[in-house]
C-alpha cells in the first residue's frame, strides 16, 4: 500500500521516515454524517486567512510523527498566515490514547499546543512502554501550570475518548492506514520529499 510521506532523516535537518502502519484498522464507525477531514472541534494550530487546510492524523506515540514534527512547524512557520493547520488523533500505540487525552485535557484551556510540543518533546521517555503512562502526563500537565482538577475532568470525559476514537475512525474511512498521514485541502497527499509538499502547499495558497 502506497505510504503517505515517506520520511528519512535528512542533514538539513528534515525528518523523512517511513509511516507507521496498523494492519487490522477495526475501531469506532464514523457517525452518520460519514467521515470528515476537519470538523468543528478538530484541533486548530493556527488559522490562515484563506480556506486552504492542512490535516495531519497523527499519534503523539508514533516516532515517525515525532521526526515530522519539525518539518509540520517549518511547514506552519512558512504558510500558518495563509493556511489552516488542523491536528486529528490517530492511536495505534499502548499509550497513544491517554497521550491524546492529555493533549484534549489541555486544549479544553488554551494550551493544546504547548502540550502536542510536549508529547513529542518527551516521547523518548515514555513512549513504547507497555506500562500506563498517565502519570507522566499528569506531569506534564503540571509544568505547564494547568488546573489540575480542570484537566482531570476533562480526560476522564467520556466524551474526550469518544472525540479521538471519531477522529481514527474519520480517518480510516479517509483511508488513513498509518502515521503521519496529511491532507491537503480535503485530499490525502501522496509525495516522497518536503519539497514537494511545500510546492503542493503554495500551489494550494496561490504563492
Amino acid at each position: 500500500m502506497k505510504i503517505s510521506l515517506v520520511m528519512v532523516v535528512a542533514a538539513v535537518g528534515v525528518a523523512l521516515i517511513v509511516a507507521n502502519t496498523e494492519g487490522n484498522p477495526g475501531g469506532t464507525a464514523p457517525d452518520a454524517a460519514g467521515p470528515q477531514v476537519v470538523r468543528a472541534d478538530s484541533q486548530r494550530l493556527s488559522t490562515g486567512d484563506t480556506d486552504a487546510t492542512f490535516v495531519e492524523f497523527l499519534d503523539f506515540e508514533c516516532e515517525a510523527c515525532r521526526a515530522a514534527h519539525p518539518m509540520v512547524e517549518q511547514l506552519r512557520s512558512a504558510y500558518g498566515d495563509d493556511m489552516t493547520f488542523v491536528v486529528r488523533n490517530f492511536p495505534l500505540h499502548n499509550n497513544s490514547e491517554a497521550a491524546a487525552q492529555a493533549a484534549e485535557a489541555a486544549a479544553a484551556q488554551g494550551r493544546f499546543e504547548e502540550m502536542y510540543d510536549l508529547l513529542f518533546e518527551t516521547q523518548p521517555q515514555w513512549g513504547e512502554s507497555d506500562q500506563s503512562q498517565e502519570d507522566v502526563f499528569f506531569g506534564l500537565a503540571e509544568d505547564l501550570g494547568l488546573d489540575m482538577e480542570q484537566f482531570r475532568g476533562v480526560y476522564d470525559d467520556p466524551a474526550t475518548l469518544e472525540k479521538i476514537r471519531r477522529d481514527k475512525a474519520d480517518g480510516q474511512a479517509l483511508g488513513v492506514t498509518g502515521t503521519p498521514t496529511f491532507f491537503l485541502d480535503g485530499e490525502k497527499v501522496e509525495v516522497e520529499s518536503f519539497e514537494e509538499l511545500q510546492a503542493m502547499i503554495e500551489q494550494a495558497i496561490g504563492g
